[in-house]
């Protein structure tokens, strides 16, 4: 079973049914349920393709931030090969909400980062959730420089709901953590590729996201900050997130049309959770594309980088 969202209701309605029809079936105590497990399978696609259709911007928050959401290891895992992680920021410590290292993407080198967010309680506790520390950027710095060093491209994955916030982490230099791994993504010689996979929340995610290419999947968010810190800010009101979540414009579909991303991976019905290795392979296949465009038209990758975040907003 799924872990349903409130909006996901008549799905769960009804694929509990079908649940509870099958276990009759196998335990003996219902015969001839083909028929009504069928009829009910095609109610419950069709339920689940009308509340996917037409998502508000506050749902579309709701499915990225899915628990069941296949997340940055998951990825690392199924993409690539050969990984080999790197650990500590050579300053203070070691940072678990960013993992990264070295591996081999088909076959080619590659150096690859992203949040890791978790999946149960144990892994989401040991990652923080995904909201680095200084030492995590630190990190990705440490990476991106080798990478650099020994012109190895870069993939990010994104999905963090914002850096860290807490006293440790702003007493060790928080802002200035996120601003040099701004800097060392808008500084790199080598073509780099980020994929918004969950939640890109504010500075925390522009850290490692400031790429030459940007995607982000269909249901993926990207914003300067969450939907509840903004509705608190702006109306002192956490309860008004889905008015926040419509204004801001922080969809993959909006932030196309504003030019902030460059495609858009589709996921399947139901979101990612649903069909985990059908939206990796696509993932893969389009970081596989972007890497055989650049190697086809080699180009000044630091200056084209530079080009494009100065030309967001100037021709809307």
């Amino acid at each position: 079973m799924y872990n349903y969202l409130d909006f996901e209701k008549p799905v769960a309605d009804l694929e509990g049914k079908i649940l509870e029809l099958k276990k009759l079936a196998e335990n003996g105590e219902a015969i001839d349920v083909g028929d009504e497990i069928i009829r009910l399978e095609k109610r419950s696609k069709e339920a689940l393709r009308d509340a996917y259709k037409a998502l508000t911007p506050w749902q579309k928050v709701q499915v990225a931030r899915h628990p069941d959401r296949p997340h940055c290891l998951d990825y690392i895992s199924t993409l690539f090969t050969d990984f080999t992680p790197l650990a500590g920021d050579r300053t203070y410590g070691e940072d678990n909400a960013i993992v990264g290292g070295f591996a081999r993407f088909r076959g080619e080198p590659v150096a690859v980062m992203g949040q890791e967010k978790g999946s149960d309680t144990k892994s989401r506790l040991k990652h923080n959730f995904g909201s680095p520390r200084p030492e995590g950027y630190r990190k990705a710095v440490r990476i991106m420089e080798l990478a650099d060093r020994f012109s190895i491209p870069l993939v990010s994955l994104v999905d963090t709901a914002g850096a860290y916030p807490g006293v440790g982490a702003e007493e060790r230099g928080q802002a200035e953590a996120i601003a040099r791994s701004t800097s060392a993504c808008l500084a790199l010689k080598v073509p780099s590729i980020s994929v918004v996979i969950g939640e890109g929340g504010s500075g925390g995610a522009i850290a490692i996201a400031t790429a030459n290419r940007v995607y982000m999947l269909e249901h993926a968010i990207y914003s300067v900050i969450s939907p509840e810190g903004a509705a608190s800010i702006l109306w002192r009101d956490t309860t008004r997130s889905k008015d926040a979540a419509t204004n801001m414009k922080i969809t993959a579909q909006d932030l196309l049309a504003l030019k902030v991303i460059d495609a858009i991976i589709p996921e399947p019905l139901g979101g990612a959770h649903r069909s985990p290795d059908m939206v990796i392979k696509s993932t893969g296949d389009l970081i596989a594309k972007t890497f055989a465009d650049f190697s086809a038209n080699p180009v000044d990758f630091r200056e084209k980088r530079r080009e494009k975040y100065l030309a967001i907003g100037r021709n809307l």
